[in-house]
C-alpha cells in the first residue's frame, strides 16, 4: 500500500492567491489521486496532518472533503476517516447516469459495444484471453446448471469482460468496467439462457472467424431484447416518450 502522507507536500506551492484555498486543496487531492499517490481503498492523512500540509483552516479543508465526496471520489466513515473510493470523477459520474438507465437502454448499448469487442477479439486475442474466456463461460455453464443465479451472472459478465479484453483496447475495457453495474443488471434476466450462442462465439474467437463472431454476438443481444422483461420496459419507454 502506497505512503498515505507526503511530508513534502507543503512544498507543492497551493496557488491560494489566484484561487481559494477550498479549490486549491480540490486540486490537490485530486492530483494525489490521480497520479497514484492515494489508491481506491486508501485512507487520507488525519484533518490535523493534512491542514498542516496544505496551510489551511480545518473549514476549508471540510469543504473540500464535502465537495469531492459529492463528486464521488471520497467516501467519509464516521469514526475511521476518509478514504479514496473512485479516481475518475467522469466514470463516478457516467455509473450514476447507467444506474437509473432503462434495461432496455442498457442493452441497446451493449449491442454497439459488444459488436466492436467482438470484431478486435476474433483479430487480436491471445492464448491467454481464450483461457480467460474458458474459464468464465464454465462458470457461467455451472451458474445455470446449479440454478445458482449469481455464479451465472459473475460467469456471463466475466466472459463478455474477457471478451473485451482481448481486443486489446484500453478505452474500450474501461468502459466496460465503467458500465459493470448496468451490465449486471440486463444480464439478471437472462438466467439460464444462450448457452449454445456463448459456447459458439469462444468458438467463432478461437478460430478467428469474425463474421460468425459478429452474427453470434448480436444473436445474444437480440434474445435479450425479446425476453419479456426488457420488452415491458421498452413499453415503459416509449410510453415516458409518448407522455413528454
Amino acid at each position: 500500500m502506497k505512503s498515505s502522507f507526503r511530508p513534502e507536500g507543503v512544498e507543492r506551492m497551493l496557488k491560494v492567491n489566484r484561487v481559494s484555498a477550498v479549490d486549491a486543496v480540490i486540486e490537490e487531492i485530486r492530483a494525489r489521486i490521480r497520479e497514484g499517490e492515494w489508491g481506491p481503498g486508501d485512507r487520507l492523512p488525519s484533518e490535523s496532518e493534512l491542514t498542516q500540509s496544505f496551510g489551511i483552516s480545518r473549514a476549508s479543508l471540510r469543504e473540500a472533503t464535502r465537495a469531492l465526496v459529492h463528486a464521488g471520489l471520497l467516501v467519509v466513515r464516521q469514526g475511521d476517516g476518509t478514504y479514496v473510493d473512485a479516481v475518475d470523477e467522469a466514470a463516478v459520474a457516467l455509473n450514476r447516469k447507467v444506474n437509473n438507465s432503462k434495461i432496455a437502454e442498457v442493452i441497446e448499448v451493449r449491442r454497439g459495444l459488444d459488436a466492436l469487442a467482438v470484431s478486435l477479439a476474433t483479430v487480436r486475442r491471445t492464448e491467454e484471453d481464450l483461457a480467460s474466456m474458458r474459464t468464465a463461460l464454465d462458470d457461467r455453464n455451472a451458474g445455470a446448471s446449479n440454478n445458482d443465479h449469481d455464479a451465472f451472472v459473475e460467469g456471463d459478465l466475466g466472459f463478455h469482460m474477457a471478451v473485451a479484453s482481448a481486443a486489446h483496447n484500453e478505452l474500450l475495457t474501461d468502459l466496460y468496467q465503467s458500465l459493470n453495474v448496468a451490465f449486471r443488471k440486463s444480464i439478471g434476466h437472462a438466467m439460464g439462457h444462450g448457452t449454445e450462442d456463448h459456447e459458439a462465439l469462444y468458438r467463432a474467437i478461437q478460430e478467428r472467424d469474425t463474421t460468425t463472431a459478429m452474427e453470434l454476438s448480436l444473436a445474444i443481444i437480440a434474445r435479450m431484447e425479446a425476453m419479456p422483461e426488457t420488452q415491458a420496459d421498452s413499453q415503459d419507454f416509449a410510453g415516458d416518450e409518448l407522455a413528454q
